[in-house]
């Protein structure tokens, strides 16, 4: 059984910044690759940022140039550091892993970007 524990979302002001983390319960190198997705009201839940066993990295257009995801491997964890938010990045954001196909999830945490 995989658990993934997201943290560190929470209520900020346009241009603010946050740093999200999500602590795996095994080594994260037993994942193909780990990132983060985000679902606003409404909408479908879309991948943010992604980074893969090897290290190579994925984002979406929407965080090119403010978000950065990246590890570390002694505790089991991926960041996601968010800078210059927007309002329109308010979402619940997960932490996913794959592994051999299969998708695991955390439980989500509430970012709102709000003045």
């Amino acid at each position: 059984q995989v658990q993934l524990v997201e943290s560190g979302g929470g209520l900020v002001q346009p241009g603010g910044s946050l740093r999200l983390s999500c602590a795996a319960s095994r080594s994260i190198f037993s994942f193909d690759g780990m990132g983060w997705y985000r679902q606003a009201p409404g909408k479908q839940r879309e991948m943010v940022a992604y980074i893969i066993n090897g290290g190579s990295t994925n984002y979406a257009d929407s965080g090119k140039g403010r978000f950065t995801i990246s590890r570390d491997n002694a505790k089991n964890t991926v960041y996601l550091q968010m800078n210059t938010l927007k309002p329109e990045d308010t979402a619940v954001y997960y932490c996913n892993a794959r592994n051999w196909g299969a998708n695991f999830w955390g439980q989500g945490t509430q970012v709102t970007v709000s003045s």
